[in-house]
Parts: C-alpha cells; structure tokens; sequence
C-alpha cells in the first residue's frame, strides 16, 4: 500500500492533468465491475425427446438426454463484465449460471441465467435478424452446456426476468471469485496497475474479477465463454407431407399417422427425429427441417417410425396419450 501511495503522490505533484484524468478512468472502470446483471428478455424454450445422432446411427426415440421437468425459462441478462467481441466476426463471449429447478404453488420449472455484453444485446435490438440469431444460438449454447435437447420453437415473454432479480444476480455473481488481496510477504514488485486492481477490489466487493475455471475434477468450463458460429442459421427445405389423426367409433382421437416425403434420402440413419408431448421435429441435415405441432397430447415414448426405401417416405405412428 505505501508504494501505491507513493505512486499515486508523485503523479499528482508532477502531473495533476494526467493525474485527475487517471483517477476518472480507474472509477469508470470500477463502476463498470462493479455493476451487476440486468434482465434483458426471457425465453421460455421446450425441452424435447430425442437425441442428434451422427450419420449410421439408428433412431432413438423416448430418450431424453437432459433430467428437465416442464418448462425451461432462459433469463437473457446484459451485464458489463462480459466482454464484447473483438470484431464482428469474433466468437461471441457469453457467461451462464447453473441450471436450477425451481417448484412453487404446484408448478414445476427450470431457470438458467445467460449474459452478453450490453452492446451484443443492442445491436440484436437494432436488428431482428441478428436477435433471431442471436436467440438460436443461446438455444443451442444450452443444449450443449446442459446435455439437453430443445424444440426449435420458443417464445419471447413479456417479462423480462423469471424469478426474482436478486436470485439472477446472485447465481451470475457467484461463479465469479475477488482478485486476491495482496500478502504481506510479496517479493516481487508491483506496478502501479497490479497495485490499482488490488485498491479496487478491497472498494468493491464484486470487482474487479479473475476468470477461474472450475474444479479439475470437473470438465473444464470457464466463467466466460464463447459462443464460435457467427454465421446465420441455414434455410433447410420443408418436405411434402401428410398428417392424419385417426380416431374410434365414438371421435375420440387414438393416434396420429403421419406421412413424410423425403426423395433424396436413401437410408433412416440420416433422419434426426425429435418428439415431445406436443410437437415434432424432423430434420435431415444439409437437406430438411420439418417441424410441426401436433394437434393432441401424444405418449412419445411409444411413437413408431418406418422408412420405406422404395418410395423414399417416413411413416410415423404417434399414439395419444391416455387421460
């Protein structure tokens, strides 16, 4: 401490410009650490049946990779300590809280947190196109960060944050360790900036941070991510299909046959199909993205899919769940 005195006297003295204009710079970048995440939009995403396979595979259908019951709400924060990319074409930095299940007044639900650098967020406001992009990927950072596998559809609430503000914030922060105070017995010298990092975590209690990685234990997750595709979502063709609801002698719905044309596919190993209770997705890569709603609840563990060769169509047989 008496050296950054010191320091900091014989700058005044000598230069007070340079001095004063020091001091304004080293507040505002206190104040950028020290200010915590703000909620910026709320996704509410569904987790679906099914697991991406790569080509040769068979189909696995009923399989749910990630343990997530109902909903999964994705609070898409800003916050200043996030840095934004370098350049456009830059991964994009991104930091996530843990993956908490939350259950309250009979509902059942689940809660990640996922922060951008408020300029990240502002240029998808000026831009649909970018936020839409900006949404997709976030969709699949989760997937990837969590085991899970999300339907292609979500939807923008009109709140801005699930849960309390407070819990956010907290579960953003903690991932975060305080620069270490510096010991008594430090042999090698110290320069006016390791000095004023130091000065600046003991005013604050939240800044200015180290990126730590987690347990080594643990497979190597870092505080600030990146997110690496930069480049849009690509625009796969929607086959020709035909969707039948089968119902007995008195109306009531049994099952759901559905009819997929599917030309340019020679084998059901380069299908990816999908199922939750309420939709499905079908999806062949480079080549079709089909994603429909279905029009009842379905039992998508019992769901059926064939392939004929010949004709070059997936017939799929989706039972309705039972009351």
């Amino acid at each position: 401490a008496a050296q950054l005195w010191s320091l900091l006297d014989e700058m005044a003295e000598n230069e007070p410009q340079a001095y004063r204009r020091f001091l304004r710079q080293q507040r505002a970048e206190a104040e950028r650490l020290c200010a915590p995440p703000e909620p910026h939009l709320c996704l509410r995403a569904r987790p679906t049946v099914g697991g991406r396979r790569g080509r040769g595979a068979q189909p696995r259908l009923g399989l749910l990779q990630g343990v997530v019951r109902g909903p999964l709400f994705i609070n898409v924060c800003s916050w200043t300590r996030v840095p934004a990319p370098k350049a456009p074409s830059d991964p994009t930095p991104v930091s996530a809280g843990p993956l908490e299940e939350v259950s309250g007044e009979g509902d059942l639900y689940s809660i990640i947190d996922i922060a951008y650098n408020p300029d990240v967020l502002q240029r998808g406001e000026e831009n649909p196109e970018k936020m839409e992009h900006l949404i997709h990927l976030t969709l699949k950072f989760v997937e990837e960060r969590c085991n899970l596998i999300l339907s292609d559809s979500y939807t923008i609430e009109s709140f801005k944050l699930k849960g309390s503000l407070e819990m956010m914030q907290q579960r953003l922060k903690r991932r975060w360790m305080p620069t270490p105070p510096l010991g008594q017995n430090t042999k090698k010298e110290l320069t006016l900036d390791q000095l004023l990092h130091a000065m600046e975590a003991e005013d604050c209690s939240n800044a200015p941070v180290l990126l730590k990685e987690e347990s080594m234990t643990q497979s190597k997750v870092h505080l600030i991510e990146e997110i690496t595709s930069t480049e849009m979502p690509e625009k796969l063709s929607t086959p020709v299909y035909e969707m039948i609801t089968m119902k007995d002698a008195n109306k009531k719905p049994l099952k759901i046959e559905l009819k997929i044309e599917l030309p340019t596919v020679s084998s059901v190993s380069e299908c990816d199909l999908r199922i939750s209770k309420d939709d499905i997705i079908i999806e062949v890569p480079e080549k079709y993205k089909l994603q429909l709603d279905l029009p009842e609840s379905v039992d998508e563990e019992t769901t059926t899919a064939v392939f004929n060769k010949g004709k070059r169509v997936l017939f799929i047989t989706v039972p309705v769940a039972k009351p």
